[in-house]
């Protein structure tokens, strides 16, 4: 059906208007932040030696045992993808009968 200007004031007629009957009131305006303070390199310098001493870092078997991990999870991954190559050139050479 096509609707015109009659029908259109019609349907707004007949339908309830959304929302409530008061407008919303606007947005506040979030406050405006100060700037950063702005600091020379040595005092950079100085929070960065602060925040590094605040690290917890590692100790030597803990990076040796996660080293020693990180080699052997690379050894699996290399023989898993080399069996999956493999296979995956066999399956195609069969398909294909490329190499016969």
């Amino acid at each position: 059906m096509a609707s015109n200007e009659a029908t259109k004031k019609a349907d707004l007629a007949r339908t309830p208007q959304r929302g409530s009957a008061t407008p919303t009131p606007p947005r506040a305006t979030p406050p405006v932040r100060p700037a950063p303070k702005r600091v020379g390199p040595a005092e950079f310098l100085s929070q960065v030696r602060d925040e590094g001493r605040k690290v917890t870092w590692p100790s030597r078997k803990e990076t040796t045992v996660t080293t020693i991990m990180v080699f052997i999870m690379v050894v699996v991954a290399s023989i898993f993808f080399t069996v999956v190559d493999q296979a995956l050139r066999y399956i195609v050479t069969l398909i294909l009968g490329v190499g016969a």
